[in-house]
């Protein structure tokens, strides 16, 4: 069976932490999944606390290292580590740009992303990574955005007497 290439956007929100929950129950229940996991490192965009003549090779390996830890970690929570084949990519440049672009070198037959929910001005300022990954992706994406409703417990199906 061909493997089933599933890219995940991630940039340590929690909207991308979902997608990377949604990508992992994906492989879990079907293992021919493969996860490619891809952090876009933007010099523009970089954290307050690390100037963009910071942002090289070496702060991206580090990026990479700490996606490894966090996703070994999320396996070995859910027992699924020996289930899981994944492997992170951290690139520098523009997030759609970079995602799309292990989409294609992967051959992506899905690609998961988180959405911030972002409104209003906001959203005109900045733009939509996740809505533009749906215009441009040659693949499905899938929008994921973390849950909000409270957690409700299935009852416990039994059969029923016979009449």
């Amino acid at each position: 069976m061909e493997h089933c290439q599933v890219v995940v956007g991630f940039d340590f929100s929690h909207s991308s932490h979902a997608a990377l929950e949604r990508a992992i129950a994906l492989a879990t229940r079907a293992p021919w999944h493969v996860l490619h996991v891809v952090a876009a490192i933007d010099p523009r965009m970089a954290f307050p606390a690390v100037p963009a003549s910071h942002v090289d090779a070496a702060y991206a390996e580090r990026v990479e290292a700490a996606i490894h830890a966090l996703v070994d970690q999320e396996l070995d929570d859910q027992l699924v580590r020996d289930r899981v084949r994944y492997s992170v990519h951290a690139r520098i440049g523009k997030p759609v740009k970079e995602i799309l672009g292990v989409a294609s070198d992967v051959g992506a037959d899905l690609i998961l992303v988180g959405t911030k929910g972002l409104t209003g001005l906001e959203r005109a300022m900045v733009g939509s990574t996740a809505e533009r990954i749906v215009r441009e992706a040659g693949c499905t994406v899938e929008v994921v955005r973390p849950k909000t409703y409270a957690y409700v417990p299935l009852l416990e199906v039994i059969d029923a007497p016979a009449v």
